[in-house]
């Protein structure tokens, strides 16, 4: 199966200009994707497009991501209702360094006629002089092209700055220096980008076959993809607390894969379609046997494995299963013991949490003593309420029932250091200092 039919299967091919697809079949063609730079980490928002390299370099091409450090200053309009501010040099280069190890998740840079490479935009539009660029590339797109595009239109009402409107030139002259280069046939991009995308391929025909050139002259080539949206039509990619990023100091692996957990029944087709690499008949396998047995989330799990263990190594996936097995699941005393010490605040985060102190524990007569005083009145507000909801055989100590009120207060504390109360499906975590 070739790239274009892969990507059709998937549903993840939303246009392509006339002859890319020969271009495709004809030769290694290396094609790249651009990522702006604004923020540390990449989101599962960029994942769609990610995956489109992927697919690209499985099928024999050369991908090439550009990450813009010159054009990340400025913004791009898609999709914007307002301009951004503007981001220093120090924080860019930052926040490169961080997407290029995130895309080292995905793509081979190991070596080889079709490795993947990285490039900077501002590696050649700090050489170049504004009248310099205006001779380059700004003769021969006219502004009456520009003002065509969507991007562009939707912002005149709201207003534009010349900075942003000047960005979809930027952006194709990216596309001019890698086409003269390193001999990039296609840029790729998500839907909102076509107008970005096609300035490029429009600059590259008019600098290299003239301004007479016919529409017919391909020289090169867009690509897009849909953006990925829920079943009733709102924007995927962001949870309750905001966007679900890659990098694991900003969202854990646990709620990474949280997020692909809780996804509906109704999105999973798309998303394991869209997200993985999984075959088609295994997709469809996993299907069948989802519509047989909804509750077990088969899908939701099956998307959730290979995310997280393609974002978040398999090490960060299987800790991420058991924080799910010990705060929702039927983890016993035995999966707590299995935790190690550094990874109990990666679990437990979000989690309340009380420390307590050797002279608590000390005048703790029985264990409703020291759930009331350490708690602190986030779990019990009263001696009496934690009592009742004991001999209501509603809490639990390290996922072990406590039964007697009155029963000793000396406990398991895992790691030395921490034991679990849970009050129905409710946790606290107490901490020894």
């Amino acid at each position: 199966m070739n790239f274009i039919e892969e990507l059709r299967w998937r549903g993840m091919l939303n246009d392509m200009t006339p002859g890319t697809e020969e271009q495709l079949q004809k030769e290694m063609t290396a094609g790249y994707i651009g990522f702006d730079p604004t923020a540390a980490s990449l989101h599962i928002g960029n994942l769609a497009t990610i995956m489109l390299l992927v697919h690209l370099q499985r099928a024999g091409h050369k991908p090439f991501a550009l990450v813009g450090g010159a054009t990340g200053m400025i913004g791009d309009p898609s999709g914007k209702a307002a301009e951004r501010e503007f981001l220093s040099e120090e924080t860019l280069r930052r926040n490169q360094d961080g997407i290029r190890q995130q895309l080292s998740r995905f793509l081979d840079f190991s070596g080889g006629s079709n490795s993947a490479e990285m490039v900077n935009n501002y590696d050649w539009f700090k050489e170049i002089s504004f009248l310099g660029f205006l001779r380059e590339a700004g003769k021969h797109i006219t502004v009456n092209y520009m003002m065509a595009k969507d991007s562009v239109k939707k912002r005149l009402e709201t207003g534009i700055s010349f900075t942003e409107f000047s960005y979809q030139l930027l952006q194709g002259y990216d596309f001019y220096w890698l086409y003269k280069n390193k001999g990039v046939r296609l840029q790729m991009g998500g839907s909102d980008q076509w107008g970005n995308i096609t300035t490029g391929t429009e600059l590259i025909r008019r600098k290299e076959a003239g301004e007479s050139a016919s529409q017919e002259d391909h020289l090169a080539f867009a690509l897009t993809t849909p953006l990925v949206t829920k079943a009733d039509g709102t924007k995927f990619g962001k949870s309750e607390s905001g966007n679900v990023w890659l990098d694991p100091t900003m969202t854990s692996p646990y709620q990474f894969y949280q997020f692909w957990l809780n996804t509906t029944d109704a999105d999973c087709p798309r998303l394991i379609r869209v997200f993985t690499l999984l075959p088609r008949e295994e997709i469809e396998e996993l299907e069948s046997q989802h519509a047989e047995a909804p509750h077990l989330r088969i899908l939701q799990k099956a998307i959730a494995k290979e995310v997280t263990t393609r974002v978040h190594t398999l090490a960060g996936y299987e800790l991420a299963v058991k924080a799910s097995d010990v705060l929702f699941g039927k983890a016993t005393l035995e999966t707590l013991r299995s935790i190690q010490a550094n990874e109990f605040d990666i679990i437990f985060e979000g989690v309340p949490q009380t420390e307590i102190s050797p002279e608590e524990l000390a005048t703790s007569k029985d264990i409703t003593d020291l759930l009331s005083i350490a708690s602190r009145g986030e779990v019990y507000a009263s001696k009496g309420e934690a009592r009742r909801a004991i001999t209501q055989n509603a809490v639990s100590i390290n996922k072990i029932k406590v039964a007697d009120p009155a029963s000793s207060a000396e406990l398991e504390w895992l790691q030395g250091k921490y034991v679990l109360v849970s009050k129905g499906k409710k946790n606290h975590l107490l901490k020894k200092i």
